[in-house]
């Protein structure tokens, strides 16, 4: 039976780390652009390794002025928000904090923890690409952080939570034991790759607050209450991130932002599957629909030329591309809002009909 202190406990979170995100902002912004922490050489590489032209066109000036790493607005707001809480109960065991304390082994540990992994990891890639030569942490070593993580995760779900099934749609528990290690792993590349959709003002955020909000439904009818909160937590600093990422955006949030939230998702997306009786992982093509279209996108082009030797897409991934043929970047920001609330709606049915 849901109780009124398991929605206090998802909400009241989710209005902190809105609140701290939005009370830290302006002197992150301060020193973003005090120490002018944008690309040392802006414009970007297609994938085949020649200058992305048509990109170039449209966002090299922009890259030039805006600070990256926004995404410290979000991963500092969701920790805040986690620890204080939960040092708040420990130091008041009495108090009402008790109560709101999400951080629990069972069901939080492990976002929380790769939240972290994922944003220090992207802050120093970030780190790389706005000092020295510019050219940020070598793609094969950020692969190779994300590979042994998600190894490492996905062996945990095996061996220590005992999750050997994928939750099929209204069939039920499909078991593929140890193979949850790879399809972890599998899962967590794409969901990483799809990272690149940060690319006009605004965007990445409200996709990813709808995807977060979805999970945070998913987990709160399977009395996952903590995961529940935790989605809730990550969507209150986002939106406090997107307050400051619409057009034009006050700073991009890159990789020490996008790092972090995919593969937290990941492990949502895992947690409220075998773990919360449901269908996680089926749903994540759904409700993270635009985000496989981003990486599907990229990976049409590279077959593509690479085959035949064109391109499919003016630009990829698929954004850039309405961008390339005329659309204003706030139409293509508010079209993917549209169909990212859509998709979140279908997958939350789908997860709670199907389960």
């Amino acid at each position: 039976m849901i109780e009124l202190i398991d929605t206090v406990k998802i909400i009241a979170p989710a209005v902190v780390a809105f609140s701290i995100g939005i009370a830290i902002t302006p002197a992150i912004t301060y020193y973003l652009y005090k120490y002018r922490v944008w690309k040392v050489s802006p414009g970007k590489v297609a994938l085949d390794g020649t200058e992305a032209m048509e990109f170039n066109k449209i966002h090299r000036e922009k890259e030039a002025q805006t600070p990256r790493m926004g995404g410290v607005v979000i991963w500092f707001s969701v920790l805040a928000t986690v620890l204080s809480i939960a040092l708040l109960a420990i130091l008041f065991p009495e108090s009402p904090f008790s109560k709101l304390d999400f951080l629990s082994r069972d069901q939080t540990w492990i976002p929380v923890a790769v939240l972290a992994v994922g944003a220090v990891v992207g802050f120093v890639s970030d780190l790389l690409d706005v000092r020295g030569s510019g050219r940020g942490m070598p793609l094969s070593a950020r692969l190779l952080v994300i590979l042994a993580l998600s190894l490492f995760v996905g062996w945990w779900f095996w061996d220590k939570l005992d999750v050997v099934s994928v939750g099929v749609p209204f069939v039920g528990p499909f078991e593929i034991g140890w193979l949850i290690i790879p399809l972890f792993v599998l899962v967590s590349i794409a969901l990483y790759a799809s990272g690149v959709i940060d690319g006009i003002d605004g965007l990445s955020g409200g996709v990813f607050a709808s995807i977060f909000a979805s999970y945070a439904i998913i987990a709160f009818f399977q009395s996952q209450i903590n995961l529940a909160a935790f989605s809730a937590t990550v969507v209150g600093a986002v939106l406090a991130f997107l307050w400051f990422n619409i057009p034009p955006a006050r700073f991009y949030m890159t990789e020490t932002g996008t790092m972090g939230l995919t593969l937290a998702l990941v492990v949502v997306a895992f947690m409220t599957d075998a773990t919360g009786e449901g269908i996680g992982i089926s749903v994540l093509p759904i409700i993270g629909f635009l985000l496989v279209a981003t990486v599907a996108s990229n990976v049409v082009q590279i077959a593509s030329k690479k085959i035949y030797g064109r391109k499919v897409f003016r630009v990829a991934p698929l954004h850039h591309h309405f961008e390339a043929v005329g659309w204003p970047g706030y139409k293509v920001v508010m079209r993917y809002w549209v169909l990212s609330v859509i998709f979140a709606f279908i997958g939350v049915i789908v997860a709670l009909l199907g389960a």
